[in-house]
């Protein structure tokens, strides 16, 4: 398995052919063919690229190709460019085709060929030598059937290091490729770029880099899965190496001495020790609990069994775990927690209030030049070196548009090439494509307003980035969702048929409310709204399929007239006109009517319909139900939410004691932001779970439940009383501060500002629709005014990448 790598070790010298100009490096060895051939030795390989003068097309790629001289030198690998003379003959100089290749030898022999655009910096040039080396030892693969049958294969023999990375060349592939150097011989090195095979191993954050380590080597039953634990740190080389440090590190130890005098490799890594107090009595339940949460933190701190019967120093009789900081000179903590999640909560707690504080200290040295005002202008610049496939959608011109979409259903991203938004979200239409490869009938297309204005212009375009849907014989509709890989797709796979769906029979509306009707699209609308009129409601049918036209593709919406209809609405104890709202998830049909009714209140009831009454709050969806203007009761919770807890809440919600408030819960995992505001609510922080009140509408209190009682409902209702009767004091009161964007071209809030302030005021969804293709440009342009003084609710604002958003929550709550 790794026969091939020591090979590599010998000494390996990476040359570049070119046929361009470039002035003389003095640290690149220039060579002539000859003398460069004459060098090559059997085991060493290297990279050629041949040189011809007067030509300075290739000046950046040797700059990039000089800088990384050094780094290819740590691993013995030299580099050179050869210079092509008249004098000698080479099959590597003047061939066209040939000119911007890089050529891998190993000794005289040709291993590989790169096109000196995939080398497109020095971390480029890194990754893919070493990666083209380590064939051996990084497996690169593309779907799970693979993985498990690597893993199946080293159960019991070795551990693997499975990594994803977003692109092959970017700085974190090089990192794991420096690790795959270093480690290859010891660990089975596996490689990704495939989102879905990261998404298939449990993975819900897919927007950066990923790496796993797999327990393999102990198990012995080939039906039982490896563990795996994540390396929770950016993929950078020396994270890298002190995350496998941890991983070599014993995962428990037992120790009979002073917890301030013990030291082990973790505090040299600079991560925290916990002691678990046991005693002779209780030895074999404590070392099973210090084993599981050994396993827990694995990675983030060492875990060690204090035997307090062996000890000659005292400790607290009550205390039952001891956390020893990695900071030289800080007392330890005797603490009394009797609960897993308790320590495991304290420990990253701490832990993140150290990186918060690092940070800080960074961040005192002086702004990082190549760090942007703006964070979506920065995260572009950071991945300004990413191959996205742009083959998977198809560029349109001025000569292609009208052809293109008039031809078949497609979907077109209106963007800027030179606008930083416009850019990231082109990201995530990429992403789009890459989830919808081979299986969309919708042709996703785009096209650059930079270079094409006047289709732009034509197309009521004013603003960037825009994507609209055109279906043959239909206006084109603008999607106005959230601007991220989720929402869109959602959009475009609930737009696979027509709304509102046209139910002919009892039979079918029955499927279509038990979800058996569209079964593949339930995934991306919880809720199916179905219409009940009677065959002469004409007015209100009218309204109905202007609600539906206008939600299409962010709700499933049917509508049902034929003469049985009494049948159903007696079933369901509708009075005709009424909504049957199907919610899948929880296997329940509700019944709203519909009487004097107009198509935005339609509207506005579906909108509502499709809130949670106990939902998780996540930058995305704090917008929808921070605009109901009411108190936020939020239960922090690291992780999924103790079902007790929930069946709690939502048994007062039903009772109606929560009418007054939105009650939600953040999980601090997926919404790690959730631990700054804790830290504006609390100090210190105590643990979690933490259920608080938050009144930012009006007064900005914030109200504890208290932590020494159980949230059980009649604890809450107890507590809630007494907040009405205004006898629990607050714990802190949040300033009435104005929250501004980074840059005013990126004011978000503003953006949900408008939306709602329109509510009461629009009419329903004529508004979106736009011109024909083929109408005159002042056509489009009045169309387009109606459009922008008539945006969509809440469901359909615009919003902007987890990261910012995250900020401004942050900030909003501090």
């Amino acid at each position: 398995m790794f026969s091939g790598f020591n090979v590599f070790r010998v000494g390996i010298s990476f040359v570049i052919m070119c046929i361009f100009y470039m002035p003389t490096v003095n640290s690149l060895p220039e060579l002539s063919p000859q003398k460069y051939f004459s060098t090559l030795q059997p085991g060493k390989a290297s990279l050629a690229y041949f040189c011809q003068a007067d030509s300075p097309r290739t000046s950046v790629f040797l700059e990039e190709l000089n800088e990384a001289v050094r780094p290819l030198q740590d691993y013995g690998i030299s580099v050179a460019k050869v210079n092509c003379v008249k004098e000698e003959i080479s099959r590597y100089c003047g061939k066209e085709k040939d000119l911007m290749k890089a050529y891998l030898f190993k000794g005289n022999i040709l291993l590989r060929e790169f096109p000196t655009d995939t080398l497109f910096d020095v971390n480029a040039i890194v990754a893919h030598v070493l990666f083209a080396l380590l064939f051996n030892e990084v497996k690169y693969i593309t779907n799970l059937e693979d993985l498990q049958n690597i893993e199946n294969a080293l159960k019991g023999k070795a551990n693997i290091i499975f990594s994803y990375v977003r692109a092959i060349g970017i700085p974190e592939h090089r990192a794991v490729m420096e690790a795959a150097f270093v480690y290859g011989t010891t660990y089975q090195f596996v490689l990704t770029t495939e989102i879905a095979l990261l998404e298939s191993i449990g993975s819900e954050d897919v927007e950066y880099a990923h790496l796993y380590f797999f327990h393999c080597k102990l198990v012995l039953d080939l039906t039982q899965q490896c563990r795996r634990t994540l390396m929770e740190q950016p993929l950078t080389t020396l994270n890298i190496h002190l995350f496998i440090k941890t991983m070599k590190a014993p995962l428990l130890t037992e120790v009979a001495e002073d917890p301030q005098q013990v030291s082990t490799v973790h505090l040299q890594l600079g991560l925290p020790l916990v002691f678990i107090v046991s005693q002779q009595a209780t030895y074999e339940a404590d070392r099973r609990t210090a084993e599981w949460v050994a396993w827990r933190l694995l990675g983030k701190a060492g875990v060690l069994l204090l035997l307090r019967d062996s000890l000659e120093v005292n400790i607290p009789q009550d205390a039952n775990v001891v956390f020893k900081r990695a900071e030289e000179g800080v007392p330890v903590e005797f603490l009394v927690l009797h609960d897993v999640d308790l320590i495991i909560s304290h420990v990253e707690n701490n832990m993140h209030i150290e990186e918060i504080q690092e940070d800080e200290d960074n961040d005192m040295e002086g702004p990082d030049i190549d760090v942007q005002d703006d964070e979506v202008a920065e995260t572009v610049f950071r991945d300004r070196k990413r191959k996205l496939p742009l083959e998977l959608t198809v560029e349109l011109t001025e000569e292609t548009f009208n052809a293109t979409v008039m031809a078949s259903d497609s979907i077109v991203l209106f963007y800027a090439g030179w606008q930083a938004v416009s850019m990231a979200f082109l990201q995530s239409y990429i992403d789009v494509a890459v989830k919808l490869k081979g299986t969309s009938t919708m042709l996703l297309t785009r096209i650059n307003c930079a270079d094409w204005s006047d289709v732009c212009t034509k197309q009521n375009v004013t603003e960037f980035p825009i994507v609209k849907m055109y279906k043959k014989g239909e206006n084109p509709v603008s999607y106005a969702g959230m601007l991220g890989t989720e929402d869109l797709l959602k959009f475009i796979q609930l737009n696979r048929i027509s709304y509102p769906v046209n139910i002919i029979s009892i039979q079918e509306a029955e499927e279509y409310l038990s979800g058996e009707l569209y079964k593949d699209l339930i995934s991306y609308s919880s809720v199916s709204v179905l219409g009940l009129f009677s065959p002469t409601m004409k007015t209100a049918k009218e309204d109905f399929s202007e609600a539906g036209n206008y939600l299409k593709g962010y709700v499933i919406t049917g509508i049902y007239s034929e003469e049985d209809v009494l049948l159903l609405s007696t079933k369901y104890a509708a009075s005709l006109p009424a909504l049957l709202l199907a919610r899948h998830t929880e296997g329940k049909i509700e019944s709203v009517p519909l009487a004097s009714t107009h198509a935005q209140d339609i509207v506005q009831i579906i909108t509502d319909a499709l809130l949670e009454m106990f939902p998780e709050i996540t930058v995305e969806n704090l917008p929808s139900y921070f605009r109901l203007q009411k108190p936020l009761l939020i239960l922090f919770s690291d992780g999924t939410v103790n079902p007790q807890y929930k069946k709690a809440i939502l048994t007062l919600v039903k009772q109606k004691y929560l009418d007054s408030f939105t009650p939600c819960w953040l999980n601090l995992k997926n919404t790690p932001v959730g631990r700054g505001i804790l830290r504006a609510y609390f100090d210190p922080l105590p643990p979690l779970p933490l259920l608080v009140l938050v009144n930012l509408h009006s007064g900005g209190q914030v109200f504890a439940f208290p932590s020494d009682q159980a949230i059980i409902e009649e604890n809450l209702v107890l507590w809630l009383k007494k907040l009405e009767a205004g006898l629990e004091n607050h714990i802190t009161i949040l300033p009435a501060q104005e929250w501004k964007p980074p840059l005013p071209a990126y004011d978000f809030l503003s953006m949900i500002d408008a939306a709602t302030s329109h509510r009461g005021t629009r009419k329903v969804p004529k508004c979106m629709k736009e011109t024909d293709v083929q109408e005159n440009d002042k056509e489009q342009h009045e169309d387009k005014s109606a459009v922008r003084k008539e945006p969509i609710e809440t469901l359909r604002i615009k919003h902007w990448n987890r990261k910012s958003d995250g900020i401004t929550l942050e900030e909003d709550s501090e």
